[in-house]
């Protein structure tokens, strides 16, 4: 995929099932954008060591996308979850001191759960354009979009279309596996590589891509 970096989108994000519900839409707006989303899930072996792979999809990125909305621990007694803010840190790094001067031109978005809690966790990142997308499933792809355009890809579709488009591939994701001995709860925790080949499945019935 090193060939791909124009199109390439390094996702740095939570992996617990609470986060899929945002995840999914991410994900699709990429897709449906003409993109191609890179995250540590897409491949699993236990022989890889995981920031080994990380710092490999950071380069071969040009955009990426960082939700830190997950950062603060949820309960006393947990920790905060460091390894997203450390991920920002790679990609700033890469694009600031890497010798290829391609790296200059990377883009990327910093997402939030709640308006303003990226600034008190990590002050250090005053003055940047945080997007909040709420916890919300269609703000999600609202915000991405926008960022898209923003970053230079202005043909990008219509935030409404986007979002009817992801429930026409929901319901149909559920109606096919449903039919092909999943149940509920598996379809909802599918494999992200089995996920995104379902969607460019449909993407490319479609005729959107």
């Amino acid at each position: 995929m090193a060939g791909q970096f124009e199109r390439n989108v390094f996702i740095n994000c939570p992996f617990d099932d609470e986060y899929r519900t945002l995840l999914k839409p991410l994900l699709f707006t990429l897709r449906y954008c003409g993109l191609t989303p890179r995250i540590a899930s897409e491949r699993l072996d236990s022989s890889e060591i995981r920031l080994d792979k990380i710092i490999e999809m950071i380069q071969e990125s040009k955009y990426s996308i960082h939700d830190l909305s997950r950062i603060k621990a949820g309960r006393a007694g947990e920790y905060y979850r460091l390894n997203m803010p450390l991920e920002v840190g790679i990609d700033l790094g890469c694009k600031q001191f890497h010798h290829d001067p391609k790296y200059r031109e990377k883009k990327s978005l910093i997402l939030e759960g709640e308006r303003y809690s990226v600034l008190r966790a990590l002050s250090d990142l005053a003055g940047a354009d945080v997007r909040c997308h709420h916890n919300q499933a269609e703000k999600m792809v609202e915000s991405v979009r926008s960022w898209l355009v923003e970053a230079g890809r202005p043909d990008v579709p219509g935030p409404n279309s986007i979002w009817d488009d992801f429930n026409f591939f929901n319901a149909d994701l559920n109606s096919d596996l449903l039919q092909n001995g999943f149940k509920k709860s598996q379809i909802e925790t599918l494999p992200i590589p089995e996920f995104l080949g379902f969607m460019d499945k449909w993407l490319d019935g479609s005729g959107d891509q």
